[in-house]
């Protein structure tokens, strides 16, 4: 794929993901307990030989830019790169990016000091694992201004997505926005080797050169999904590129907790394991984990750790977790440290009443997500006994049942959420 470019959109304020996105932007989050959401696109593209990655960005970018920065880096013999183009002001524009085409609209100066045939548009908060020179090939045998990628949903979940019509070449005619039930007999598709059902669009997109900018140089088409694409299929044509793996946009706190959750499974839907398509992050050269007196029973358990006499069961611990003794820890998402604090800082920190980064002793976690570098106390119970689905707490978050404590939050000595 030497003739192409790859765009991945990571400019929103991820308000869905707050407060994760409380101090970092969307495709920053970490997943898996060593990741970062911007590896999976990036991985995907290296992995399909694409090399030459812009990464959009605007919100709460010095942590993602930091992260790119240490970590995707090619030699002087290749012209591959990862780059950030952040939001900024011009001669012609001094506004911010307003949605997913009018930040591509924004930097189409960048992009054309380098050449391609094709520009493929990636999303920063999914998790899938796809080879693009398929999806490449779909859009050039049939010579397709614009290509979709789409994946079969059943009709209870559609009201989720933007559902595409598709006719037996697998041409796009129709395309309807999170569609009411009465409108879904009329967009039904017959999709190969799966028969008649629905197709939702998985915010991949491949545009030959011209047909990207003829399509954002109309100002008034704000974003890709509902704007660019309604607009392309009368105007253009538009090839559907069926997917059939797994693919889970993880830009809500329930679908971000759940995807995280599966990768604790015997036989989980995304394998981190997979050799043959590797996820790349940052190398930190981190010790190996201790465990001491544990009892682990389906944990995704990341390096650098210190755990000692913890329960924990189905949860995914992160790089530098500290867990004390007697906790019990389950369906959690544990996201671990930017840092290890040595011994005189945490005396300092105890003399100004703040317990150690990570979990203190006799703790009870449940259903919930901390962040990095949190402070838990001893005896603490995060627990969520009322069931409450939402709620903004002194120093905790409650968002679809799942209680979060925030990147830096403290919950004193025995606190109970």
């Amino acid at each position: 794929m030497i003739d192409t470019l790859a765009v991945i959109l990571g400019g929103g304020r991820g308000s869905r993901l707050f407060p994760l996105t409380l101090e970092r932007s969307k495709p920053a989050v970490p997943i898996g307990g060593k990741y970062r959401l911007i590896d999976i696109p990036i991985s995907n593209c290296l992995n399909s030989n694409l090399r030459r990655i812009f990464v959009l960005t605007q919100y709460n970018s010095e942590s993602l830019n930091k992260h790119i920065a240490l970590t995707y880096k090619f030699d002087i013999f290749t012209s591959g790169f990862v780059t950030i183009l952040a939001a900024e002001q011009t001669e012609e524009r001094s506004d911010w990016f307003q949605g997913t085409a009018d930040a591509v609209r924004q930097t189409l100066r960048h992009l054309r000091t380098h050449r391609s045939r094709d520009v493929l548009i990636l999303s920063g908060d999914q998790l899938f694992q796809m080879d693009f020179q398929k999806m490449q090939e779909t859009h050039r045998r049939h010579m397709a201004d614009a290509t979709v990628g789409v994946l079969p949903v059943p009709a209870e979940l559609t009201a989720g997505f933007g559902i595409l019509k598709v006719n037996r070449q697998g041409r796009i005619v129709h395309f309807e926005e999170k569609p009411k039930p009465e409108r879904l007999s009329d967009l039904e598709s017959d999709i190969p080797g799966h028969g008649k059902g629905f197709l939702a669009s998985m915010g991949i997109y491949m545009f030959g050169r011209e047909s990207l900018e003829k399509a954002v140089g109309h100002t008034e088409l704000v974003d890709f999904g509902r704007h660019v694409i309604p607009w392309a299929i009368g105007e253009m044509r538009v090839q559907a590129h069926f997917f059939r793996g797994y693919w889970e946009d993880v830009g809500t706190i329930g679908a971000y907790y759940q995807a995280n959750l599966e990768l604790c499974d015997p036989m989980p839907p995304f394998d981190f394991h997979d050799a043959l398509r590797p996820v790349y992050t940052h190398p930190r050269f981190l010790p190996s984990t201790k465990v001491e007196e544990c009892t682990l029973r389906n944990v995704l358990l990341s390096d650098g750790c210190i755990l000692m006499g913890a329960e924990i069961d189905r949860s995914v611990v992160g790089i530098r977790s500290r867990i004390g003794r007697s906790t019990r820890i389950r369906d959690s998402l544990i996201l671990g440290a930017d840092y290890y604090e040595s011994l005189e800082e945490i005396e300092r920190a105890q003399d100004r009443g703040l317990p150690p980064i990570g979990i203190g002793a006799d703790s009870v976690i449940e259903h919930a997500i901390v962040d990095k570098n949190a402070r838990i106390g001893r005896g603490v119970r995060i627990v969520n006994e009322g069931g409450v689905e939402e709620k903004d707490g002194d120093g905790y978050y409650v968002r679809d049942g799942i209680v979060m404590i925030p990147k830096e939050g403290v919950v004193a000595d025995g606190t109970v959420i």
